[in-house]
């Protein structure tokens, strides 16, 4: 039988207690690799007397990272490569796929992941040191595939504008994901590139209900401001796809034709969309969360979610686990199909260009002479 802890002094909570003031987690339960299990206690000295929660400071340490360039060989992913500056994110959306990546790191995908959080200082140099290698085949590289790059403490780091620094003077393919408007504070290295073709930005929304969101997603952009920052980066040239996700049915799903109109007015060029999906410790923090969010709708909308997993919490399979099955999935795809060619969103934009690239001579290299 395995051990557990308790974990009064933050003031875990679990159902409709509440947590940490701006976090979306109800626990911070270990990952799926721990022989301890947390479980959740007060002990009355966690909270303040007014029933307040309480506050979970976040914190940051440095990686050392030995590479900076992650592949993988997923066919629901239209890139090979992707460049990920942090790890954990301080948005804390709750339904988000990266959680239980924390496990990994012998910590929870509950608060955890959203208030201890690794950066990697030499992310930039190391980009740098791959690109050059003799040999490199150039291929569009993802920031912001598994935690958003432009998440609050890059306000401070940089890291990633540092590494789109590196990519801008090689001349190398750059795609963005994020639902932070800190994007455009980069938009004087991004116009440039994506007038050659080697950028575009795929901005996610998922709901422009503001009680919502900040339930849901509370340290994220609010829905407004990612519309500004989708209409700042195609006024300034930056192709922006609107990504609709995740699509939750019976939460979210009802706003999947306002997003994509709203989206284009605002200049995006294309959209795309995934349906949520709960792997590993994401469906019992996910449950959680809905139990204290919204407890008049959270058995509907389970039912619901499984009905697209063909009765399970979540199906890994290639090919479906983005999109979901079944005639919940089904509803929802098409109705997402449709209002994308009604809005216009459904053109392609043109892949972004390999044939640029160039490795830019280092301090001391001899120029050839012809």
């Amino acid at each position: 039988m395995s051990e557990k802890r308790k974990l009064g002094e933050i003031g875990l909570g679990r159902g409709d207690a509440p947590l940490a003031r701006g976090r979306s987690s109800r626990s911070n339960e270990a990952g799926r690799f721990e022989r301890l299990q947390t479980e959740a206690f007060d002990d009355g000295w966690s909270g303040s007397e007014d029933g307040e929660p309480s506050r979970v400071e976040t914190t940051l340490t440095a990686e050392k990272a030995k590479t900076i360039i992650s592949r993988n060989e997923s066919p629901d992913l239209g890139f090979d490569r992707s460049v990920n500056p942090y790890r954990g994110c301080e948005h804390g959306c709750i339904y988000c796929f990266a959680r239980p990546s924390h496990a990994h790191l012998g910590l929870s995908p509950g608060l955890d992941f959203e208030t201890k959080l690794f950066y990697k200082p030499e992310a930039a140099a190391l980009l740098r040191a791959e690109l050059s290698k003799p040999g490199y085949l150039p291929a569009r590289v993802q920031l912001g595939a598994n935690t958003d790059c432009y998440q609050p403490i890059e306000r401070k780091l940089r890291i990633t504008r540092e590494i789109i620094e590196v990519l801008s003077e090689f001349r190398h393919p750059l795609g963005i994901t994020t639902k932070n408007h800190l994007v455009t504070r980069d938009i004087d290295l991004l116009a440039p590139m994506a007038a050659q073709g080697l950028a575009v930005v795929v901005i996610s929304v998922t709901t422009f209900d503001r009680r919502l969101a900040r339930d849901m997603e509370p340290r994220a952009s609010t829905p407004e401001r990612r519309l500004d920052a989708i209409r700042e980066l195609s006024q300034a040239g930056v192709p922006v796809i609107v990504n609709v996700s995740p699509i939750i049915p019976g939460l979210t799903d009802h706003e999947i034709e306002r997003i994509v109109e709203r989206a284009a007015e605002a200049g995006a060029r294309h959209a795309h969309y995934s349906v949520l999906r709960l792997s590993h410790e994401l469906k019992d923090l996910f449950r959680e969360w809905l139990a204290g969010a919204r407890p008049d709708r959270a058995d509907r909308i389970m039912s619901l979610v499984r009905q697209t997993r063909a009765g399970k919490d979540n199906d890994p399979r290639f090919g479906l686990r983005m999109v979901g099955e079944g005639p919940v999935a089904h509803i929802m795809i098409d109705r997402f199909r449709s209002a994308r060619r009604r809005f216009g969103l459904d053109g392609k934009i043109a892949p972004l260009r390999t044939d640029l690239f160039k490795v830019p001579p280092r301090p001391g290299d001899q120029f050839s002479l012809f």
